[in-house]
């Protein structure tokens, strides 16, 4: 009978952190990292759900003969920040988590 009362505590326990997940999901969608390339010509922002939410090109970077200068200055920019945006969420998981490791969280 033992047992049944830890498997019940580390449930409520689950419950809790599953409660505190889906909290910390939704504040995350509402932060925002950005980044730049180019010297700031290019700027992306995203969220913590790795959604871009804007992109801005300074048209002194727009050169109608070099569109695969502009493509990769877009591509570097747009993969910085969906890679900051994932720090920032893993950053924070782990401080709900308390470090551990669970698989399938995020």
């Amino acid at each position: 009978m033992k047992n049944m009362g830890n498997i019940g505590q580390m449930m409520k326990e689950a419950q809790k952190l599953q409660a505190k997940m889906a909290k910390l999901q939704e504040e995350l969608s509402e932060k925002t990292v950005e980044t730049a390339s180019g010297g700031g010509m290019i700027k992306v922002v995203a969220n913590g759900k790795q959604h871009i939410i804007s992109i801005q090109i300074e048209k002194e970077v727009v050169d109608p003969e070099d569109v695969e200068m502009l493509q990769d200055l877009i591509l570097a920019a747009v993969n910085d920040a969906l890679a900051k945006s994932q720090e920032m969420v893993s950053g924070e998981m782990s401080k709900l988590t308390g470090g551990l490791s669970i698989p399938g969280l995020m």
